[in-house]
């Protein structure tokens, strides 16, 4: 047993930490979402956090844990920045300044010496280990968890359901937004830095455009109206590629094409609670 264990790992174990990552992924753009914010940023932020920890390490030595902290705190400090004139869009337009952003990013690491330019960061230390993606993913289910039941909680689901009517309410619309924005950067920037340090390579092409629209994928597949429907999302899309090897080279078109289908005919997601319930109830009346 302890043998096949051994072989699955060695095969299979960056497979696991990237559905972990893209879980954590997939939960920072479900916080934008719950808020209303269609932004699509979030492979940016990941992108800062990664190349930040990775330089950390590989010039300055800094330790993982601190590698890690500082991955999550440099993108939410450019969402802090950007956040203010951005986020006085809404919609389509919200999204496409956020992928224009994502762009900037992008192109600025590529024409960078420290980052390597358009050959990226070698070398990087392999210091991420299972525990720390599965610690790292329960702390922040758990942390939004306890959010979304709290006022702050509430306070995004009446900016999402209606922006007026909450600002007449007395909710500090900007304030919300831009804290959803800030802590979705968070957690990206984190997914960043502990991916950076398991595959021991980065390049600005993993951060561009498309890895923007997976992430939007994953948490549209999966369901918004729990955290479970991401992180469904998130493993069905990372586990795809290596169950259809053969369209490999049509990822992205593939996709595309699941995001179309999910709008189509199951605009709630995957995972979607009250579906949920009427099937366990369904069952339970037929076993009866």
């Amino acid at each position: 047993m302890m043998e096949w264990f051994n072989d699955f790992w060695s095969t299979y174990s960056t497979l696991v930490f990237s559905v972990g990552v893209h879980a954590l992924l997939a939960l920072s753009i479900w916080l934008t979402l719950s808020c209303g914010l269609l932004s699509l940023a979030n492979a940016a932020f990941m992108g800062v956090g990664a190349y930040v920890s990775a330089l950390l390490t590989l010039h300055l030595d800094w330790s993982f844990g601190s590698v890690l902290l500082a991955g999550g705190i440099a993108p939410t400090l450019v969402a802090l920045i950007i956040g203010a004139p951005v986020l006085r869009l809404s919609g389509v337009y919200l999204a496409m300044a956020t992928l224009a952003f994502g762009e900037v990013v992008r192109i600025t690491v590529l024409n960078l010496e420290i980052t390597g330019g358009p050959e990226g960061l070698n070398g990087i230390p392999l210091a991420t280990e299972g525990w720390h993606i599965a610690l790292i993913l329960a702390v922040t289910v758990y942390g939004l968890a306890r959010l979304r039941r709290s006022k702050v909680g509430r306070a995004f689901e009446a900016i999402k359901e209606d922006e007026v009517a909450a600002r007449l309410m007395g909710i500090n619309v900007d304030r919300y937004k831009l804290l959803a924005f800030s802590l979705g950067a968070f957690i990206a920037g984190v997914a960043g830095a502990l991916n950076a340090h398991f595959t021991f390579f980065i390049s600005p092409r993993e951060y561009g455009f498309e890895n923007a629209v997976d992430i939007l994928t994953m948490a549209v597949l999966g369901g918004t109206s729990s955290l479970i429907g991401p992180m469904l999302g998130s493993s069905i899309l990372t586990l795809l590629p290596e169950l259809l090897r053969s369209l490999q080279d049509f990822r992205s078109l593939v996709n595309g094409a699941v995001l179309v289908l999910v709008v189509l005919f199951l605009p709630k997601g995957l995972w979607e609670s009250r579906r949920i319930r009427a099937f366990f109830k369904r069952l339970k009346g037929g076993q009866a």
